[in-house]
Parts: C-alpha cells; sequence; structure tokens
C-alpha cells in the first residue's frame, strides 16, 4: 500500500510519523526526507500541482475531516504523476482523532476516463489499512493512543494491545517445533531402531523354513514401518526448517527445495516397500534380505539429531548405551554367519569343532549334517548375542568360544572394538558431558548469581521479571559470547576487520560512503552492540545522549508526553546531529522499543575522536548527518512543523494559504455511511491481504 501515518495530535502542524515501503517506491524519496514533514504533501507538488486542492486539503486536516481529490504530484526525479489521494482521520476509543491516514492510488493511465470504482477501491484499500491498524497499531499503556476499528462509527471499540503480528502460513504446513512433530519424530526414532534390529537379523539369520516362517510373521509390522517411512517423505515435503541466516521458513517450494536438496533421496531408498512381495506370494531369497540393508541410512537421519538429543545427560547415556546395544547384536549377526559358513565347509574336521557344532552338542541337539538338525534359531541367537557382549565387556567366559581360523580372527577384532568402546565411549562419558554442557553450565551459573542478587537486595517481582526476561533472551541471542572481550587479545588490524564485517549493516549508511577505509575501521571499533525487550525504553527524554543508534532489526516508536512522533523500523538511524558544542546533549523525546530490538550504537565520544583524526571528513559528516538521521534527538532541533521550507517547497507558484475557506463539501458517496447496506461493510479484500506483511518496519519478521 501506498499511505502516510500523520501524527494529529500537534497543535503546531501534522508531522509525518510513518511512510509504507510502497509510497517511498511511488515518489521516489527516502523515508529519511519524507518523516516530520507536513502531512499537507506539499513537498510533492509542482507547475501543475492545483494550489486549491492544497488549501483544500490543509483545510481538511484543520477540520480533521475526510477527503477525496484528484491530484497532480511529483516524484523526487521530477515526474508528474496522477493519483487519486484519499484523507481519512483515525480515531481512538474516546473519539478523539489521533492520526491522518494518507492514502495515495496512482491513476495516471486512468486519467480522464470514467473510473467510479477507482474511487470504491481507494476507499477500500484505505479501510484495509486501517483493518490492519487496529489489529497491530494498540497501545499497551491506558494513557497512549490507541486505534479504532472502524472509524466510521461513533461507537467506541475495544483494541487488542501493541504485538507481534502472527506468522502467516498455510494450514498445511507443519511447524518444525511443533508438539506434533516432536511426537512424530520419536516415533520415527522407534521405527529406525526396529529397521537397524530386524535387518540385519532377517539377513542373517533367514534361510531355513523355520526363519522364513518367523520372517513372515514380522510382515505386518514390517509393511506398517515402510508405510511410516512414506508418510514421512510426505510431511518433510510440508515441513519447515530454519534457514543458515536462522529464520523459519514457510514458503512450501523452499521447503520442498531443501528438502529434495538433502534427505529426500537417503528417506526414499530406506522406504522401498520390499515386504510387499510377501503380500504377493513372490519367492524372496536371501538377495532381497541384502536390499533391504540400504534403511540403515536411515540411521544417518539419527546423528543429524544428536545436537537435539545432546542437551540431555539422561539422553545422552540412553543413546549411547542403545549404540552399544546396537553394535553387540550386529556382531552377534555376524557371529551366526561365520558359524554358518564354518558347517558348510567340505573340511569334516572344521565343522565338527565350530562353535554352533558345540553348542548343538551341549543342547542335545547336534547336526547331522551341514544342514540338518542342530538347536533353534532362538538359542543360536541368544548364544551369539551372550558371546558378542562378553567379548565386547570382557574377555568372556570360554563356554561359548571360538576354535576354528575365522572364529578366531572374528574374536580378536571382537576385541579390539570393545577395548575401543570402553576408552572412547565409557571412559570418557563423564568428559563428554562436562563438555557438552559448558556453556549451559555458564548459562545456569549466571542465572543462579542473577536471581541470588535479586534475592538478596529484594527487588520487586516487575523488576525482577525484566531482569530475568532480559538476561535470557540476549543469551539466546548472543550464547553467552561477549565479542570484545574474545576479540581482546587479537591484533588491533585482525580487530578492526571483524569489526567492519560484524558493524557493515550501520557502516554502509550514506553519511559513511565518502569515508576513507581508515576512518571506517576506526569507526567500527566504537560501535557495539545492543538489545531492547519490548516495552523497554531505549531513551527517556531529558536523559544525556550518548550515542547514535541503528535499528538492524525490531520497532520502536519516538514519543513525547505519550504522543507518537515517529514510527522506527530496521535500517532507521536515530541520534544527534553534532552542529554545535554542547557538552552536554539532552534527549528531546523517549525512545521505546515496541518488539524484540537489535541495536548497533556509536558513541559520540568516540565518534568525535574519529572525526577529530579524519578532518577532511569530519565537515562532510557534520554537513550530512542531518539528513540521515530519521529522527533526531537533539532539543530544538524540530523544525518549524506544519511549514515548509522553500527548499523543501518545489511548487512554483504557491500561495499562501486564505483565512477563510470554503463551505464543508458533502461525504463523497463512496464513503459508506451508517445507513448502507450490510454487504457493502468492509472486509479485506485479497490483493489488500498482502500489503499486511509492510504494514509497519520488521513487526511481521519472526522472532527469535
Amino acid at each position: 500500500s501506498n499511505f502516510l501515518l500523520a501524527n494529529a495530535q500537534l497543535r503546531r502542524g501534522f508531522p509525518i510519523v510513518y511512510c509504507s515501503d510502497g509510497f517511498c517506491e511511488l515518489t521516489g524519496f527516502a523515508r529519511t526526507e519524507v518523516m516530520q514533514k507536513n502531512c499537507s504533501c506539499r513537498f510533492l507538488c509542482g507547475a501543475e500541482t492545483s494550489e486549491p486542492v492544497l488549501q483544500r486539503i490543509e483545510k481538511v486536516l484543520e477540520g480533521k475531516q475526510e477527503y477525496q481529490a484528484e491530484v497532480c504530484f511529483y516524484k523526487k526525479g521530477g515526474a508528474a504523476f496522477w493519483c487519486l489521494l484519499d484523507v481519512v482521520p483515525i480515531k481512538n476509543e474516546k473519539g478523539e482523532v489521533v492520526l491522518f491516514l494518507f492514502s495515495f492510488k496512482d491513476i495516471t493511465e486512468s486519467r480522464g476516463k470514467s473510473h467510479p470504482g477507482d474511487r470504491k477501491e481507494a476507499r477500500r484499500q484505505g479501510r484495509t489499512v486501517l483493518h490492519r491498524l487496529g489489529s497491530r497499531f494498540a497501545r499497551r499503556d491506558r494513557g497512549d493512543v490507541k486505534l479504532n476499528r472502524n472509524v466510521f462509527e461513533n461507537k467506541p471499540s475495544s483494541v487488542p494491545e501493541y504485538k507481534v503480528a502472527s506468522v502467516q502460513k498455510s494450514r498445511f504446513i507443519l511447524l518444525h517445533y511443533s508438539v506434533f512433530k516432536a511426537l512424530w519424530d520419536w516415533l520415527i526414532l522407534l521405527a529406525t531402531f526396529y529397521v537397524a534390529v530386524t535387518v540385519p537379523y532377517n539377513v542373517c539369520f533367514t534361510g531355513t523354513e523355520e526363519s522364513a516362517a518367523a520372517a513372515r510373521s514380522t510382515i505386518v509390522s514390517d509393511i506398517a514401518v515402510e508405510m511410516l517411512f512414506i508418510l514421512d517423505i510426505v510431511l518433510n515435503f510440508r515441513t519447515t526448517y530454519v534457514s543458515q541466516s536462522g529464520q523459519v521458513v514457510y514458503e512450501p517450494r523452499c521447503i520442498c527445495v531443501h528438502y529434495v536438496a538433502t534427505w529426500f533421496f537417503v528417506d526414499l531408498i530406506a522406504a522401498l516397500p520390499f515386504d510387499l512381495l510377501y503380500v504377493f506370494n513372490i519367492s524372496v531369497t536371501s538377495l532381497v534380505h541384502l536390499l533391504k540393508t540400504v534403511r540403515l541410512l536411515r540411521l544417518l537421519r539419527l546423528l543429524q539429531k544428536l545436537d537435539r538429543y545432546s542437551q540431555y545427560s539422561a539422553m545422552v547415556l540412553t543413546l549411547l548405551m542403545s549404540v552399544f546395544a546396537l553394535l553387540a547384536h550386529w556382531m552377534a549377526c555376524i557371529w551366526y554367519v561365520i558359524g554358518r559358513a564354518e558347517m558348510q565347509s567340505s573340511d569334516r574336521r572344521t565343522w565338527e569343532i565350530g562353535w554352533l557344532h558345540e553348542l548343538g552338542k551341549r543342547l542335545e541337539a547336534p547336526y547331522v549334517n551341514s544342514s540338518v538338525g542342530g538347536p533353534s534359531i532362538r538359542s543360536a541367537y541368544i548364544a551369539s548375542l551372550y558371546f558378542t557382549l562378553s567379548s565386547l565387556t570382557s574377555v568372556g567366559f570360554g563356554n561359548v568360544c571360538a576354535n576354528t581360523d575365522a572364529e578366531k580372527i572374528f574374536s580378536i577384532c571382537t576385541m579390539l572394538i570393545g577395548a575401543l568402546m570402553h576408552a572412547v565411549v565409557f571412559g570418557n562419558v563423564t568428559a563428554i558431558i562436562q563438555r557438552m554442557y559448558s556453556r549451559r553450565s555458564l548459562y545456569h551459573t549466571r542465572m543462579k548469581d542473577l536471581k541470588d542478587f535479586i534475592r538478596v537486595h529484594r527487588l520487586p517481582q516487575q523488576l525482577k521479571q525484566r531482569m530475568l526476561e532480559y538476561f535470557q533472551t540476549t543469551w539466546s541471542v548472543n550464547n553467552g559470547i561477549d565479542a570484545n572481550e574474545l576479540l581482546h587479545d587479537f591484533p588491533d588490524e585482525l580487530r578492526a576487520d571483524v569489526a567492519m564485517h560484524l558493524n557493515k549493516d550501520i557502516l554502509q549508511l550514506p553519511v559513511f560512503e565518502t569515508a576513507s577505509r581508515g576512518c571506517l575501521r576506526s569507526l567500527s571499533l566504537h560501535i557495539k552492540t545492543s538489545f531492547c525487550a519490548p516495552g523497554e525504553y531505549l531513551l527517556r527524554q531529558g536523559d544525556a545522549l550518548q550515542a547514535d543508534y541503528f535499528v538492524c532489526s525490531g520497532s520502536l516508536e519516538v514519543l513525547r508526553d505519550n504522543v507518537v512522533l515517529a514510527i522506527l523500523g530496521k535500517g532507521d538511524l536515530i541520534g544527534a546531529d553534532l552542529a554545535s558544542q554542547e557538552p552536554v546533549i539532552k534527549t528531546s523525546a523517549d525512545v521505546k522499543a515496541l518488539t524484540y530490538c537489535d541495536l548497533q550504537y556509536i558513541g559520540l565520544r568516540g565518534l568525535c575522536e574519529v572525526l577529530q583524526l579524519y578532518p577532511e571528513y569530519a565537515s562532510k559528516f557534520t554537513a550530512d548527518i542531518h539528513q540521515d538521521l530519521t529522527f533526531n534527538l537533539r532539543e530544538g532541533s524540530e523544525m518549524e512543523v506544519g511549514v515548509d521550507t522553500p527548499a523543501l517547497t518545489p511548487c512554483a507558484h504557491s500561495q499562501p494559504r486564505p483565512d477563510g475557506g470554503a463551505a464543508p463539501e458533502k461525504p463523497l458517496p463512496s464513503i459508506l455511511e451508517d445507513g448502507e447496506e450490510p454487504d457493502e461493510v468492509f472486509q479485506p479484500s485479497p490483493a489488500a491481504a498482502t500489503c499486511r506483511k509492510r504494514l509497519l518496519p520488521s513487526l511481521s519478521s519472526p522472532g527469535r
């Protein structure tokens, strides 16, 4: 939407407190050039602009009335365009006009044609903006400004508080941090462990009629797991993810591209439905079971989630024990395969001393030949698992022992792996846990210190809550890392390069374009980061201003006597100029955070020191800082609000506004009155819904 918001509560003029991105694109002016100008839009007039229309606009503003007209305005570059101007006063719950909404619709192409629908559409767009403002642009304190949902009604209505806009996503998009997704991940984890256990078992112990019957007994669970894996692929195509920049991605197309480029093919191979061959009575050979080993690729997804599970010591120990038991199970399957291979050997002396032959004699179920007789599959698996576990955890007990060369080689490998497991995992469990929880331990230590400080000094509950919330939020942003302390021991050259990279957003402002690289490096060392929570005051009126602030993310408002002077968002610069040599600069207004805000600031003392080192740039900076400051907080720096200077008024035939004015005009037909039909009641159009994210700066961006 192309719109402006102007403050209607000041006695001297009506300064612009917010302009949309669409207005900047339409006119070519930057936000810093528009803020605090008079909303009568004389800075847009030119040779063909109608002076009576401008005077009518000023009279309407004084009377706080609605108005709609076709006006010829001029862009910053001098190009003329015709627009349908719609002026709407915004009332609070007390019926007082607190803001003016100026809506601009470009009608240059349709100029001179009959377009009754344009007026109605413009008014509907204005209503759309009001609807969005009514749901977002309310205030917390009782004495602050509040917006009415419908300015065309005389009855007061309740307004919601200031809050971040809810995330707009399709109902078919699954949040990766939702409770359902967490439970689903646990179900997939259990299914993955089931596959890791059953697939090696079926591959190694399938071959006899008994084992084939056992394999068919698990056909239902196997098919159920395959269906789970297939369904997981479908859900992953509709599940959000966190991008490298730390933002949650909700766009379906981006989600599909990301999943295809990462885990899709691994999941697809692991979900091939081999067990459906049993349903169609197709004979299954050992080769099919070998192909099912590709399902073990699902274990790679487990490695992806280890960081999430590693936050809990009990989970770490559980995973270690599960990995150890899984390794013992796999080695038991291999041990059985070696025994079967020795039984099928052509050398009779070899298969007579094999561990399977010895087990059959002890269980009184000897082998008649290589394929007849012998212990049951259940007894053979238990004996295999017993041997591998005893070999991994100790040197074994000898009741199940290796006799042939192949069995002895496998036993040697098993004992080496067991020693490695002891040395790497079990011997370092304490060190692993301490290493994983070092940062968390520091967090709990500082949190305990903070709570002890609050308890000792008996701080009130409200102040306690603010301190705890600020600490937790700042920790989530920087993870407890102090960049200044971390870079303290590095050389100045490297520190300056790192500082320039960290502060590149503020150094890319137009005011720093003419600065030399050495000047920018010196400035970067004086730039610090700050953070502000919703409802916190960054500056108070009358405070000594110590720095100029750059808004990296979030939204703030500038207040004076509970009146909104400006709304600041990402990319705005707020502070004071260095025009005078005053030792102390007093702030002329309050600056309050509306959302969680990341800020970068440069101290005025450090700024002056750098400018003294680079005098050739100092004069340029002093002259340009007025244009880059979105709002100047220096006391007495306000321009005469409501009167545009000649340099800012390109109108060639501007005349002083007469004291008198024409009689009030009748309401326009497109303005809905109380007596209109119910079907004309405002409903946001689909096209107007797209302006929600651009309504206020950074209010619709995802929170941390």
